[in-house]
């Protein structure tokens, strides 16, 4: 056979408790009907918690420490990036993203013959994503807009009028999604096997559903307008500036449910369109998440500030030609994993320096393997959070380096301010037992330790892309 086509779905902050796949209760009913014909992973991870750096790993197939893309260095320029590899070998290689972290002015294009960035009406306009994600202040925003403002004006005034008013009418970009896909499928067919990467961000915050989906996966007896007037700003609730009750996280897991039910919808749409292609049986799909989402869990929102299983924990799939069918494999895997599970899939030489390992043969992965992450800044910073908001909490425990290590049944997390924790994850993350075992936190800090020592050092030298990313950055706008 030759070499399949390879679909990477990414769901941007899914978290696999909550897609749940193995689970006739799961809100992705489309998405679990593939478990029976590839292989589960409910033991798949994120090496790191948020989108920057996750992607980093998927595209490079290295540790954070190693690619230098974090929240103080905001460009991934790691060589070879997966999307070079597979082009180098034959492959056409395309993309659609609904990030604006995942994007050509971070450095992600990088080996795609096609990128598309659904935020923008013209895709050979000006690029004005980044300045939402790095510019704190509307004055700040408006001389960046600005300075941007070069080249073909009517359409870089219809990009900037498109990101800022229409974008996000009907979703966070899956339709428009798929409407692409769907117009170039064909082109992209036509020589060769395709790589087709989409970055799918309907999961995210602020969670929008459909009013039809909302009405589905809310608690009894609550409105959609109710719904709606719950605080969606993390950073308020962080910061103590807005409490938040226990109905108000079970609402808003109800509506980030109906985010993935519709997504779920959206994601049968794309495999449709290679079954209407009749490629279906010679393209291979990987679906996961680049990392997951607080709800409330550990007094946080969003998907910064902690290595919890609720951020790492992540849900992952392989169907395809030649992946084995209806299998559940438990042992830990992660993001790490994905570049040379494509490569090997692709028929591509796998670099030697790459320390994840295939999953189409994850019976050769060890029973105690040790799987890492790492959170090397914080993202928004603490000053940034402190100048932008009343912080009734004491917020400055967040301005910490945090790394863990998973093997077999334990997790292990060492924060560089000398904070600890031990979990059990068979019992969850309740308790810390970091005094109780400490043999096994013990063991599993040497393990860490002895890691971090071949780690190069973290660069923090901020990127120069344009003027707009010498300002304070900040994470997809919330802090604007």
């Amino acid at each position: 056979m030759n070499s399949p086509n390879i679909v990477l779905i990414v769901m941007d902050t899914a978290r696999a408790d909550t897609v749940n796949l193995l689970n006739e209760q799961t809100p992705m009913p489309e998405l679990a009907k593939l478990t029976h014909d590839g292989v589960t992973f409910p033991m798949a991870h994120a090496n790191a918690p948020w989108t920057l750096p996750s992607h980093g790993t998927i595209f490079s197939g290295q540790y954070p420490s190693v690619h230098q893309s974090h929240a103080a260095r905001k460009l991934f320029d790691h060589e070879p990036t997966l999307a070079q590899l597979l082009r180098q070998n034959g492959y056409g290689t395309a993309a659609v993203s609904n990030n604006t972290w995942i994007s050509g002015e971070f450095g992600f294009d990088r080996g795609f013959d096609d990128f598309y960035e659904t935020w923008q009406l013209f895709q050979d306009g000006v690029d004005f994503g980044d300045i939402a994600q790095t510019e704190s202040g509307k004055l700040n925003q408006i001389q960046s807009i600005a300075q941007k403002f070069t080249g073909n004006p009517i359409k870089n005034l219809a990009n900037l009028i498109y990101g800022k008013f229409f974008r996000k009418r009907d979703d966070d970009g899956a339709r428009r999604t798929n409407n692409i896909i769907s117009n170039h499928i064909e082109e992209w067919l036509s020589d060769g096997p395709l790589f087709l990467f989409v970055n799918y961000l309907e999961p995210h915050l602020k969670y929008h559903p459909p009013d039809r989906l909302s009405k589905q996966y809310l608690p009894d007896g609550t409105t959609i307008a109710e719904a709606k007037r719950v605080n969606q700003d993390a950073w308020k609730y962080i910061t103590g500036e807005v409490e938040m009750t226990q109905r108000d996280f079970t609402i808003l897991r109800g509506l980030y449910r109906a985010e993935l039910a519709y997504l779920d919808e959206r994601i049968a749409e794309l495999q449709s369109l290679f079954e209407k292609q009749g490629v279906a049986d010679e393209t291979v799909f990987i679906i996961t998440g680049d990392h997951g989402e607080n709800i409330g869990e550990h007094g946080l929102m969003d998907h910064q500030y902690s290595l919890h299983e609720t951020l790492l924990n992540i849900p992952l799939l392989i169907s395809g030609p030649n992946i084995p069918k209806g299998e559940v494999v438990e042992k830990p895997v992660g993001l790490v994993d994905i570049a040379p599970t494509i490569l090997e899939i692709g028929d591509v030489p796998v670099p030697e320096d790459i320390p994840g390992h295939s999953l189409v043969s994850a019976e050769n992965i060890p029973d105690d393997r040790s799987l890492f992450a790492e959170y090397l800044a914080p993202q928004p910073d603490i000053e940034t959070l402190q100048s932008r908001y009343d912080c009734k909490n004491d917020v400055r425990t967040y301005n910490r380096r945090l790394r863990s290590v998973i093997q077999n049944e334990w997790k292990y997390i060492h924060g560089s301010d000398g904070s600890e924790w031990l979990f059990n994850l068979e019992d969850g993350e309740s308790e810390n037992r970091v005094d109780q075992d400490s043999t096994k936190g013990d063991h599993l800090a040497a393990v860490l330790d002895s890691w971090v020592d071949e780690l190069p050092e973290t660069n923090r030298q901020m990127a120069s892309m344009s003027q707009s990313t010498e300002q304070r950055l900040e994470d997809l706008g919330y802090l604007q």
